[in-house]
């Protein structure tokens, strides 16, 4: 995606589309991390993991119960 820097009042700023916000799972107000790489690259990172869904989160505990039904049995 390609995004123009504008000046924005006595700075300058990129401006995040709603659509781009929402890909991201980032809304207005939240925390990012910013960090600049050697060669230039900038990557924004959120504050806070972002929320897995519960059919994901119980897929995968499922997933770990199956890969690990020996060792729960044993230690049960």
């Amino acid at each position: 995606m390609v995004k123009t820097i504008s000046k924005i009042g006595n700075s300058q700023g990129l401006i995040f589309d709603s659509a781009l916000l929402q890909l991201a799972r980032l809304k207005v107000g939240d925390q990012v991390n910013v960090e600049v790489h050697p060669g230039g690259t900038i990557t924004i990172a959120p504050m806070k993991p972002p929320v897995i869904e519960a059919s994901e989160a119980a897929e995968t505990a499922r997933r770990l119960s199956e890969m690990n039904s020996e060792l729960f049995r044993r230690l049960s």
